[in-house]
């Protein structure tokens, strides 16, 4: 069958980027056609069995861009026809959605004021999630956390057969082979630190709405014998000027490292002592099911999708909401006061994951396309 991918921009190191280049290449491994629809690339081709069209547009504003890509990749799968569309960003003419973004109307009636809802971005990026979950559409939804079905039927009343939840990918790959001594001894080799730093991670672009920010306030309120001893690494693809500013006025700018979307965040992983991610909004998280699979403990945020996952394995401290920074300064005291129970955590989020890994299709996502594309095929067949 002939599958059309659509994402609107593609760099390698978004969560949603990775996973829609993983669900592509099961796809083309199970000896399905496979093209990529996107007005961005950046990284290397995608591999074998699937080609990348690009459609590059301009405009002013980001929803003015969209809506002409949109156009633009409407026209191209008018053209080439394929049996099933799946998208990775919202817009009309999908047949599959993989929610990997927030409910936006949710978020614009929660977060804004009414004068934004009478913008023209909020009238386009509302219509474009419309066209996907109207109850009156066909398209199906793969969901990554349950909790998101119940906030998109409360405003579209889609039905419950278009939703399919997916348990979280395990990347047992990622990991296998780091060993986690010489990990550590690197990452504090690559960065200068002493053999006996504790390092914290953060990893995300958008430094903002991941939370960098609390945890530059978390570190700052150390103990100064603690904090003497502690490092926060921060990777994302992200400016870090009003962070670097932040950490500067907080006397911490001597404590906190940058650096930009890499490959080898696994070995990252392994080499740190904890994982931390005050997300402001975080639909899943995939890099919460990264650092359980590599045994990193975690300090996150209860909106993250999967922060039911770290708390159902007791992988780490999940901070509840409405999110109190003293709640937070707390519990990265406590976790970096306590070496053991580190460990008893990041045992706690390996074995659960490795439980799940035993249990989940690793073309899980791949299977349900090739079922949705069956079924239209034969409603198309009977019409």
């Amino acid at each position: 069958m002939k599958f059309a991918f659509v994402i609107f921009k593609y760099f390698p190191y978004g969560g949603a980027q990775r996973d829609m280049l993983r669900i592509a290449r099961a796809c083309a491994a199970r000896g399905h056609e496979v093209r990529i629809y996107t007005g961005q690339w950046r990284g290397d081709p995608p591999g074998e069995g699937i080609e990348v069209v690009c459609l590059p547009v301009s405009g002013g504003f980001n929803h003015q861009r969209h809506r002409r890509l949109i156009e633009a990749i409407t026209a191209r799968l008018r053209a080439d026809e394929p049996d099933l569309v799946v998208g990775f960003n919202r817009m009309p003419g999908l047949d599959v959605y993989y929610a990997a973004d927030p409910c936006f109307i949710e978020r614009a009636h929660r977060e804004r004021g009414w004068l934004y809802r009478l913008s023209g971005r909020y009238r386009f990026f509302a219509a474009s999630e419309k066209a996907v979950m109207d109850r009156a559409g066909s398209c199906h939804i793969l969901l990554l956390s349950a909790r998101e079905r119940e906030i998109y039927q409360r405003w579209y009343h889609t039905p419950d057969e278009r939703f399919h939840v997916l348990p979280p990918n395990i990347p047992l790959d990622a990991f296998a082979g780091i060993d986690r001594s010489e990990a550590r001894e690197a990452v504090r080799g690559e960065f200068g630190l002493p053999a006996s730093a504790t390092v914290l991670l953060m990893v995300g672009s958008a430094f903002v709405r991941k939370g960098l920010d609390r945890a530059i306030r978390a570190l700052a309120a150390l103990p100064q014998a603690l904090r003497s001893q502690v490092w926060l690494l921060a990777v994302g693809e992200d400016r870090p000027n009003a962070m670097v500013a932040l950490a500067q006025r907080l006397g911490v700018e001597d404590r906190l490292i940058f650096t930009s979307g890499r490959p080898d965040v696994p070995r990252l992983m392994m080499g740190s002592d904890l994982l931390v991610h005050a997300a402001r909004s975080e639909l899943a998280g995939l890099v919460l099911i990264e650092a359980m699979t590599a045994g990193l403990p975690l300090l996150v945020t209860d909106v993250c999708g999967y922060a039911e996952h770290v708390a159902a394995a007791g992988a780490g401290l999940v901070l509840p909401s409405p999110f109190e920074q003293h709640q937070m300064d707390q519990a990265l005291a406590r976790l970096l006061a306590s070496s053991p129970e580190r460990v008893q955590c990041g045992e706690a989020g390996r074995r659960y994951t490795a439980d799940i890994a035993t249990r989940r299709s690793p073309t899980l996502e791949a299977e349900l396309i090739e079922d949705i594309a069956r079924a239209k095929g034969k409603d198309r067949d009977r019409a």
